[in-house]
């Protein structure tokens, strides 16, 4: 299924040295900032915010840290703008760079210069939204669950689709479900690991080693912009490129 990809960069994430996890605490926390200001405080009817505490504890934030986060929110007239940057990356690679800025110019241009040194294209909003579609996905351990046992109680919920992939199960669900596959999971007392809607593209490009590499570091790039939040793509993600970017 096409969302291999960001999986393996969600196993790369939890593996981050620590300044990479530095670096995703402070994405992370402007996203609970965020999604608590614009939709409340109440974890409980803020799926937003519900996957952004998810996805902290997941990288084992503390507590209150997650809260400090979420307070910040009453008090910070800060105003973020929500920008989303589609082009194509040597290859043909396509990508989506979404970002969370208090400033528009400096994340522009930061994001086209990458775009332009590495011999990209940065295209019109709208250009690749037919090659993409959003689904929720949910990282969460096995532990003492039973697979098929699992699957049953999910399929009610709306998952899409479910795999246990070393040890941790990977649910696939449609945009719409995402938040009633999180209550579910609420009911059943289980803690994900990581909770996002991602996009997942229709279709995956397979390249050489070194072109595969080649394309994770300018990916990785764009990852490091303080601004930018989630990096997607369609470029299939094998074990040896996983290996070799380790």
């Amino acid at each position: 299924m096409s969302g291999h990809s960001k999986w393996s960069t969600i196993k790369r994430k939890k593996g981050a040295n620590d300044a990479k996890r530095g670096k995703l605490f402070t994405k992370i926390i402007k996203e609970i900032t965020v999604a608590a200001s614009e939709g409340g405080a109440d974890i409980e009817s803020n799926p937003r915010l519900r996957a952004a505490v998810q996805n902290a504890k997941g990288m084992n934030m503390p507590k209150d840290t997650i809260q400090r986060a979420i307070n910040k929110a009453d008090r910070d007239n800060s105003s973020f703008l929500e920008l989303t940057f589609e082009g194509k990356l040597p290859h043909g690679i396509l990508v989506f760079v979404d970002s969370l800025t208090d400033n528009r110019n400096r994340t522009v241009s930061n994001v086209r210069s990458i775009f332009n040194k590495r011999g990209g294209d940065l295209g019109t909003n709208g250009s690749l939204s037919y090659m993409f579609e959003r689904k929720g996905i949910i990282s969460l351990a096995k532990g003492e669950l039973d697979p098929d046992e699992f699957e049953l109680e999910l399929i009610d919920a709306g998952i899409e689709e479910i795999e246990l992939e070393e040890g941790v199960f990977m649910i696939t669900t449609p945009m719409e479900e995402f938040h009633n596959v999180q209550l579910k999971l609420q009911e059943m007392s289980l803690e994900p690991e990581s909770a996002e809607l991602q996009r997942i593209p229709n279709d995956t490009v397979d390249l050489t080693l070194e072109q595969a590499v080649q394309i994770m570091k300018i990916i990785e790039e764009f990852e490091d912009d303080d601004d930018v939040q989630v990096v997607s793509h369609n470029l299939n993600i094998t074990d040896e490129v996983s290996e070799a970017m380790e």
